[in-house]
C-alpha cells in the first residue's frame, strides 16, 4: 500500500548541524564557542521588561509587530513599512526564498558560508549555485556576478561571512551591484554588523537606500544577546519588505521576544560597550593566534575561522579535551566564537599545538 511521500526535494534537504553544548566535568569549568553566541548577559533593563511581558502569555503576540517596527523604523531612520521581522534572521531567508522563488530558479552565494543558505534554498525548490570563496575566506564577487544567469533570482552575500569572517567592502558591494540587473534580489546578510572595524566598511541602510533591489538582514541573536529569543529583521523597499511580511509566519515573533528587542534597542549604549570589549578580545585572541604561528583569515565577526582540511576532526577533539567546544565543519574547518577570557586563552593554547 502506497503511504504519503513528501515533495522529491524535501528528501534533498541537507540536515543544519546546531553548535554541540559542552559536557559538564568535574576538573575544569567548560565552555561553548561553537554557535557564535554573545558572552555576555542580556542588556540593562531587558530580562525585567521580559519578565514583565511573560504575565500576558495568555494573549497572542502583536502580530504586526507594531512597537517593534516603529522603534526599528526610528533608530535606523526608515519607513516602517521597510522593516518585516522574522524569528530569526534565519527565517528571512526562508521568507524570501519562498516570496521570490519558483521551483528551479537559482539562488547565488558564496560557499562556505552560513550552513542554513543550502538548507532553506532546497526547501524552497530551487537551485543553489555556490561561487568557492577566495584562498583568504572573501567572497569572489566577481565570480559570482559571472555566475547570474537569466534563472537566478536571488543573490545572497554574506557579511561578514560566516564563517570564514572577511567583510566585503563598500567599494567591492558597489562595484558588484552595478553587475547584478536589476530584477535580481540582492541580500546583505549583517548578521554580525556590529562587529565590522575595518576601513571602508559597507554601510548597509545607504546602500539599500541606493538600490531598489537590495535587502538587509539583520538581528538580535549575535551582538544584543537575544539567541534564545529569535528575532531578526529586513530592512529593504517597501514591495520586497511587504512580500517577506506576507509569507512570515502568523505570530511568529512571541511577545516576550518584542519586548526585549525593543529593550535591548533602548540600551544602545551599553550595547556598544560590549561590542568593543569583545572586540578588543577577538584583537587580542588574533594577536596571539599569529604570535604562535597561525594565519586565520581577517576576522570581522565574532568568531574565527581555523582551516584545518583533514586535521579539523584532530583539532576539535582537541579543544574538547581542553573544555572548549568548537564548530567542525568535517574535512574543511573549525569556527571559533570570541568566548569568555579563559575559553579563549585555552584556544590559542591548542592552536600552538596545531600550527
Amino acid at each position: 500500500m502506497a503511504s504519503p511521500q513528501p515533495r522529491s526535494h524535501v528528501l534533498d534537504i541537507p540536515a543544519y548541524v546546531p553548535g554541540k553544548p559542552p559536557a559538564q566535568r568535574d576538573d575544569l569549568v567548560t565552555y561553548k564557542l561553537s554557535s557564535n553566541e554573545n558572552p555576555y548577559p542580556p542588556l540593562p533593563g531587558v530580562v525585567e521588561a521580559a519578565q514583565a511581558a511573560v504575565g500576558a502569555m495568555n494573549r497572542y503576540p502583536d502580530m504586526g509587530n507594531t512597537a517593534l517596527y516603529a522603534g526599528l523604523a526610528r533608530r535606523l531612520g526608515v519607513p516602517v513599512e521597510h522593516v518585516a521581522a522574522g524569528t530569526g534572521s534565519v527565517a528571512l531567508i526562508y521568507q524570501v526564498l519562498t516570496a521570490f522563488c519558483d521551483p528551479g530558479d537559482e539562488v547565488v552565494y558564496a560557499w562556505r558560508s552560513f550552513e542554513a543558505y543550502p538548507i532553506a534554498v532546497t526547501s524552497a525548490g530551487a537551485v543553489s549555485v555556490q561561487v568557492p570563496l577566495l584562498p583568504d575566506g572573501h567572497h569572489d564577487l566577481d565570480a559570482m556576478a559571472a555566475a547570474i544567469t537569466d534563472r537566478t533570482k536571488v543573490v545572497m552575500v554574506c557579511t561578514p561571512n560566516n564563517p570564514t569572517g572577511p567583510s566585503v567592502t563598500q567599494t567591492e558591494l558597489d562595484a558588484f551591484l552595478g553587475k547584478v540587473p536589476s530584477h535580481v534580489l540582492v541580500v546583505v546578510d549583517e548578521a554580525y554588523l556590529e562587529f565590522v572595524r575595518m576601513p571602508d566598511a559597507v554601510d548597509g541602510i545607504a546602500t539599500y537606500r541606493g538600490h531598489e533591489n537590495v535587502c538587509l538582514f539583520r538581528t538580535f541573536s549575535k551582538a544584543y544577546g537575544l539567541a534564545g529569543f529569535r528575532v531578526g529583521y529586513a530592512v529593504a523597499p517597501a514591495p520586497i519588505a511587504g512580500a517577506l511580511r506576507a509569507v512570515s509566519l502568523p505570530f511568529g515573533v512571541n511577545a516576550v521576544a518584542q519586548v526585549a528587542a525593543i529593550a535591548s534597542l533602548d540600551a544602545e549604549a551599553a550595547l556598544l560597550e560590549r561590542v568593543d570589549d569583545l572586540v578588543a578580545e577577538r584583537d587580542r585572541v588574533g594577536a596571539a593566534l599569529r604570535e604562535v604561528g597561525w594565519q586565520v583569515p581577517e576576522a570581522q565577526g565574532n568568531f574565527f575561522w581555523f582551516a584545518l582540511g583533514e586535521r579539523t576532526a584532530e583539532f576539535a577533539a582537541a579543544c574538547d579535551d581542553a573544555g572548549i567546544v568548537v564548530r567542525p565543519f568535517a574535512g574543511e574547518g573549525c569556527r571559533v566564537t570570541v568566548g569568555e577570557t579563559e575559553a579563549n586563552d585555552r584556544l590559542v593554547q591548542v592552536a600552538a599545538r596545531f600550527v
